[in-house]
This record gives C-alpha cells, structure tokens and sequence, in this order.
C-alpha cells in the first residue's frame, strides 16, 4: 500500500467503521463520509481496503446512499444476510405503514425520502383531527417494531419516531426540536420493497394502502 494510499486509509478510518458496523451514508447523516465517498479516488481507496476483509461498498437511492456489503458469499456470509433480510421483512408492514400515514397526514404527493423534513408537531395535530389517521398511528404504534402499550396520541407517535430514530430511518439534528430528517436507509428500504414485489408479487405498498389487518407480534 502507497503511502497516499495509507493517508487516505487513516483519514477515512472513522468512515470505514461506521460502514463495517452496518451504517448507512448520506448527505444527511455524515455529508463528510458521502462526500468522500462521492470522491472516485477516496471511495477506490476505501474499497480496496474493504475487499481485503470481504468486503464492498453498496450503494442505493440512484447512488446516494452507500453502505457495507459482502464482495464474496459463502456460508458464513449468506446466514448473516438471511438474518439481516429477515429482520427487515418483519418490519416491512408497519414501517410502509407509517410512511403512508406521514405522506397522508402531511398531504405530500411523494413518499418521505432522503432530507425531507417532518415536523411531528404538525404531523401529530392532523392525526388527532382525524379520526382514521388516529385509528391508523395507534394500529403501528402497537405493532412488535415499535411495542407501544399507549392509548395516547402524543406518547404513540413519539415513540414511533424515536424508535425510528434508533434504527436509522430518521436523524433528530436538535433535540430542542421537533423536527426529523429522513435518512437515506428509506431509499434503502424502497429499493427492498421493489425487489420483493417484484420477486414476490407481494405488493406490500398497496397493502399498506388498503390497511391490512396482517398482524406481525
């Protein structure tokens, strides 16, 4: 390894341990470490070290979000995936629930991808007027993900979000306010759900639509 090579390695040190712990990269969370990784140069450099423990870069969201795969698949490797996949299909319905429930509430024409903002104080009164978007936040919240044991609005959804906030789907910048930002682990998640419709014919979206009564605790 050249000794620009080595620099670029130590200078990136904290990038590539936040890729190997299973973390996602955007602009959002780490604008630093998806500007490096943007970088042709850096992101080769990182790759190379990456492909001497087995390792790839992956990337989602038309190639702004980037995260840690496995270069080669062997045993060992596709039980961690299964594992991995596994636990994202059982969050699949609420997670596409709740994201259906904030593009309603919010009266946005698109799902809530990478940078947008959501204002939980808004998005919690238009729950509250509404009586099918209540019925809807209390059915999520009391999903397994999320295990809210609340009759209450105000403490249903902020547990949703907080938990939301734990897994890497939603970043709080200041804990003063009630604003979270959409990570790029959601861009994540729509490439998911277009590859087991697609593979599946689940159709997972328009069951989130038609409220589903599918129950996974």
């Amino acid at each position: 390894m050249s000794q620009t090579t080595e620099t670029t390695i130590v200078g990136t040190s904290a990038l590539i341990e936040r890729l190997l712990k299973g973390q996602f990269i955007c602009r959002t969370t780490d604008e630093d470490g998806w500007r490096a990784l943007k970088s042709p140069s850096t992101r080769d450099h990182v790759e190379q070290y990456l492909n001497q423990i087995n390792r790839t870069i992956g990337s989602a969201g038309e190639g702004e979000v980037f995260f840690c795969g496995y270069q080669q698949i062997g045993d060992g490797e596709r039980k961690v995936i299964s594992s991995q996949f596994k636990d994202i299909c059982n969050a699949l319905i609420p997670l596409v629930e709740w994201l259906v429930l904030v593009q309603e509430g919010s009266g946005q024409d698109a799902p809530l991808s990478e940078g947008v903002a959501v204002r939980l104080t808004e998005l919690q009164t238009r729950i509250e007027d509404t009586p099918a978007f209540r019925e809807q936040l209390a059915k999520i919240s009391h999903y397994r993900l999320f295990g809210s044991t609340s009759t209450n609005v105000d403490a249903q959804i902020k547990l949703v979000f907080k938990r939301l906030v734990e897994l890497g789907y939603l970043t709080r910048p200041n804990s003063e306010k009630q604003i979270y930002i959409a990570t790029g682990k959601l861009d994540y998640l729509y490439e998911v759900i277009r590859f087991i419709d697609e593979t599946e014919g689940l159709s997972l979206e328009a069951q989130a639509e038609t409220a589903t009564q599918r129950d996974l605790v």
